[in-house]
């Protein structure tokens, strides 16, 4: 794992920007795992700037998102079909996006059928992650064993107190969603993992320095031989710096 710690959230888009840029400008039709949240949002505004400017071209690119919630509408302000239409997908054109689809009748079919798709396209070439507080990956939630491929996830109680902010009450907050799993994810050619402020130290901690156990979903990273950690000195503050 390669860790790069900048000094602001600000220089860690950018750095994520540019790793993303290059990737399509040395392969047009590349595959993209995208996400959602407060993290990636000044990353995929810079995108934009540079697709705007003519130095990047997407239109040959094929995007999957990493999760969706189980229940809400996709046009939800706050479902992740939204988040990504509103903050990316209608300035940018791609040749193809994919989310999974919170609101099917056979949410196991979906997960197959997601993974199936991401198969068919030859697999992920880069793929952004943030991270939860408790070191969830997608919505991958700590528990006793590694999740395989595309499934339904029920959220930790950490993690609904996160999205509150998100909705207009906490009773609107989803408590099931249907994410990628680690296999799926650890499938991908090359991984960035985005982290920012002082409430992320813990699970960075974890995640670069620490046992690799299912309790902290994203230390599963360490096994993987491309991963790029971009952080900023608030979420590197507990890295011992070996």
């Amino acid at each position: 794992m390669v860790v790069q710690i900048f000094d602001n959230a600000k220089l860690v888009s950018r750095a994520c920007a540019t790793l993303i840029a290059a990737q399509v400008i040395q392969k047009p039709d590349s595959v993209l795992g995208l996400a959602t949240g407060s993290s990636p949002l000044e990353t995929y505004r810079k995108l934009i700037k540079m697709h705007d400017k003519g130095l990047v071209d997407f239109s040959a690119v094929k995007s999957f998102n990493l999760d969706e919630y189980i229940g809400i509408p996709k046009d939800n302000p706050c479902s992740y079909h939204q988040f990504m239409k509103d903050n990316l997908f209608q300035y940018v054109e791609f040749a193809q996006t994919h989310i999974p689809d919170g609101n099917v009748s056979s949410l196991e079919e979906e997960g197959l059928r997601y993974d199936r798709l991401i198969e068919a396209v030859g697999g992920i070439d880069l793929q952004l992650l943030g991270i939860g507080h408790n070191g969830h990956i997608g919505f991958n939630e700590p528990d006793e064993k590694f999740s395989s491929g595309t499934q339904v996830v029920h959220l930790a109680e950490s993690t609904i107190q996160a999205n509150r902010r998100f909705f207009d009450s906490e009773k609107d907050v989803p408590s099931m969603a249907i994410s990628m799993g680690i296999g799926t994810i650890m499938s991908a050619k090359k991984i960035v993992l985005i982290a920012m402020g002082e409430d992320k130290a813990e699970a960075i901690k974890g995640t670069v320095e620490g046992e690799i156990t299912p309790w902290l979903p994203a230390s599963i990273l360490q096994l993987h031989n491309n991963v790029t950690l971009l952080c900023d000195r608030g979420a590197a503050s507990k890295l011992s710096g070996k």
